[in-house]
């Protein structure tokens, strides 16, 4: 499946960065040549998956997981295109752009293990010209459980939609003993009863 992508504005002129940004027309293309550059991987999360699996949701940034210590590696390259460290914590990082065509990035840091295990089941797709992964639905729904569970003031308004809609549009079996147990692990029997209500 190929997700278009939209330019947020157009670089300016006369500068070195803006000659180096010319190389990379937008945030996907230059995420994935510094990870490419890096060695390392990341996987795309957030509202860009969500729309992959045929649920319509604007968004305003891009969201990737990512082991930390491979973040670590690529916020240099990342600094040297535009953008600058808005808020980082021991799970998350957000970087801002300096210029409207930069798109904001948040990362999700996973141990290693997880982020490999969701890069094996993931799905392979194009945006903007190139080939990302996006986590197989299962996974996706965890994720959003996940966050849920340990940020429900933050998160809950946002991701449960997104989880009820996902389940409902994929025609995901959620009285199945195999979701109420995905529910129960990384979210809440709340979160399932309120899941079984909304779709």
């Amino acid at each position: 499946m190929s997700v278009e992508v939209s330019k947020r504005g157009r670089p300016g002129e006369g500068s070195l960065q803006d000659d180096r940004a010319m190389h990379y027309p937008n945030v996907f293309q230059l995420v994935a040549a510094v990870c490419r550059e890096a060695g390392v991987s990341c996987v795309l999360v957030g509202g860009f998956a969500v729309n992959y699996y045929k649920v319509t949701r604007q968004t305003a940034d891009v969201d990737f997981l990512i082991a930390k210590e491979d973040f670590e590696k690529i916020v240099p390259s990342l600094k040297g295109e535009g953008y600058k460290m808005d808020f980082a914590q021991d799970v998350f990082a957000r970087l801002k752009g300096n210029r409207l065509y930069l798109m904001d990035l948040d990362f999700m840091f996973v141990d290693r293990k997880t982020l490999i295990e969701i890069i094996a089941h993931g799905r392979r797709i194009s945006v903007a010209g190139q080939k990302l992964i996006v986590p197989c639905l299962n996974h996706l729904i965890a994720l959003k459980l996940h966050s849920i569970k340990h940020n429900p003031r933050m998160r809950e308004s946002k991701d449960l939609p997104d989880i009820i809609n996902l389940a409902r549009i994929n025609e995901v079996n959620i009285k199945s003993s195999e979701f109420r147990a995905l529910c129960l692990k990384y979210g809440t029997g709340q979160l399932y009863r309120k899941i079984i209500k909304g779709v």
